[in-house]
């Protein structure tokens, strides 16, 4: 590298002469002898490590091995600054053309941000205060040959962020953080529930009849059995086989898959945790949820209080519980316990609720329910009592027949889980699937379909087992103030280009 400075920065050029370059330099590094792209480094400590144990370094005067992709660079003259980050951190680096030698020197000057490089050095402080690795030893780990976007016209469009994940990671340490906390919520659920004595089992993910949600599903071919199968849209009927089994305490972490839309809270694949627990019912599974929930959000964030899009959520318990008729009132909506379709299908017009496709008394009440009352339940909120017709696979409620021991809860305005006290009377299952089927005959796509292998599970005698689903990614969301689900999914599925 000459004594100048750099040349215009690679924002200044057009894309394919940026590219162009990089290429050149990649044949340059090959004629001197340098492989590009070795196989490995040995590093002895971190950018974070670094900082931390920065005193200490310095009085050793102990000489570290790093590597990292750079992200600035900054030439004057026979000497440079630059940065360059690993997974946890940022660090200024010093290299100077009197300390390393010719070689080394013109070898940095072949790099470009993007790059990531080993090295070596011990750590000193700049005048300006910067805590910095005065580097004695360099080598090339990777060479980059597409410029990175926060050097070239940014990465601020959302789409682009979405699919070029790899990018967004790269130039955005946010984005990083809430994936890292995304982790550390799924071990903090994965540690509790071992804690509470639920064993983590694992069920189909191919099904040859989908079965225990609302939803369309994926379908797929089997060659060889010449069949069709179905990608699954929930573990429920598995997970319940498992309680006939004589397993008391079972749990699942799943990906299912729905045909569905794509909005800020729906994605086709998604994560769930899905657990049963014999000889419990609802009121069981709400105090565990509360329970769960608690330790989680404490775990993660040493409180039980977040912040998200504004509004303060205590997931202190108790939680509210309140009935979704009820509900539907104390937010302005009209009282629909009569159960008289026909007035709650007028009503719905009235009130502007597209009726299409609501069949079912129930269905108008999930209608009414979502435009009046979910969006203000912003603190946890146990919605309870279902209308029994949209609720096959749950009991009857004990003091009503025509609702179901059923809840939901409802943070931030959105609905993170779905819990039952468990239908577990076989005769009753079947009826309840039998009328499913006319539901479906009207028009439904996502009503339940007939499983005779589950209805014969059943025969066989289930305990009294409460049920609970919830979504790993909205609770995700919440806990770390993202708007959309495509925030807190890695690769989320995306319209075509």
């Amino acid at each position: 590298m000459s004594d100048e400075s750099r040349p215009p920065q690679e924002t200044e050029q057009p894309l394919n002469q940026v590219i162009a370059s990089r290429l050149a330099k990649l044949e340059q590094l090959k004629a001197m002898g340098i492989n590009p792209f070795p196989y490995r480094f040995q590093r002895d400590t971190s950018t974070i490590a670094a900082v931390d144990n920065f005193d200490q370094l310095v009085e050793k005067q102990a000489v570290v091995a790093m590597a990292g992709r750079i992200m600035t660079i900054r030439v004057m003259g026979k000497a440079a600054f630059f940065h360059f980050q690993d997974e946890f951190g940022r660090l200024q680096g010093y290299i100077k053309k009197d300390v390393v030698g010719d070689q080394l020197w013109t070898l940095f000057g072949l790099l470009d941000m993007g790059d990531i490089v080993g090295l070596t050095g011990t750590m000193f402080v700049t005048r300006t205060g910067e805590k910095t690795l005065n580097v004695s030893g360099l080598e090339l780990l990777t060479k980059s040959l597409h410029p990175l976007p926060e050097k070239y016209h940014g990465l601020t469009d959302k789409e682009a962020r979405y699919r070029q994940r790899y990018a967004d990671l790269i130039v955005n340490p946010e984005v990083r953080e809430t994936f890292r906390l995304r982790s550390k919520i799924i071990a903090a659920i994965r540690n509790h529930l071992g804690r509470e004595g639920f064993m983590e089992v694992e069920t189909p993910i191919l099904q040859p009849l989908y079965g225990g949600g609302a939803a369309e599903p994926f379908v797929t071919r089997h060659n060889k059995l010449d069949t069709n199968l179905y990608l699954r849209i929930a573990d429920e009927l598995y997970l319940k086989r498992l309680i006939v089994g004589g397993f008391e305490k079972v749990w699942e972490f799943c990906k299912d898959f729905r045909n569905e839309g794509m909005d800020r809270l729906h994605n086709p694949e998604f994560s769930m945790i899905e657990l049963y627990q014999a000889y419990a019912d609802y009121t069981d599974i709400m105090a565990m949820f509360e329970k769960l929930l608690r330790d989680v959000v404490t775990t993660v964030h040493g409180k039980t209080e977040i912040v998200y899009e504004g509004n303060r959520i205590d997931f202190g318990p108790p939680f509210k519980r309140i009935s979704m008729l009820e509900a539907i009132v104390a937010h302005g909506g009209p009282d629909l316990s009569d159960f008289d379709y026909d007035r709650a299908v007028k009503l719905a017009k009235d009130n502007g609720i597209d009726t299409a496709g609501l069949a079912i008394h129930g269905k108008v009440v999930e209608a009414f329910f979502e435009k009046f009352a979910e969006p203000h339940l912003i603190n946890p909120t146990f919605i309870i009592d279902f209308p029994r017709d949209v609720s096959p696979l749950a009991k009857v409620h004990r003091s009503n027949p025509k609702l179901v021991e059923r809840f939901e809860v409802f943070i931030g305005g959105m609905e993170c889980g779905n819990a039952f006290s468990e239908l577990n009377d076989p005769i009753d299952q079947k009826q309840r699937f039998l009328d499913q089927g006319k539901v479906a005959e009207a028009g439904d796509t996502e009503a339940h379909k007939l499983d005779e292998d589950f209805i014969m599970a059943l025969s066989y005698g289930m305990p009294p087992t409460g049920g609970l689903g919830f979504g790993i990614d909205r609770l995700v969301m919440l806990l770390t103030d993202a708007h959309s689900i495509r925030d807190v999914i890695f690769f989320p599925q995306m319209r075509p280009e």
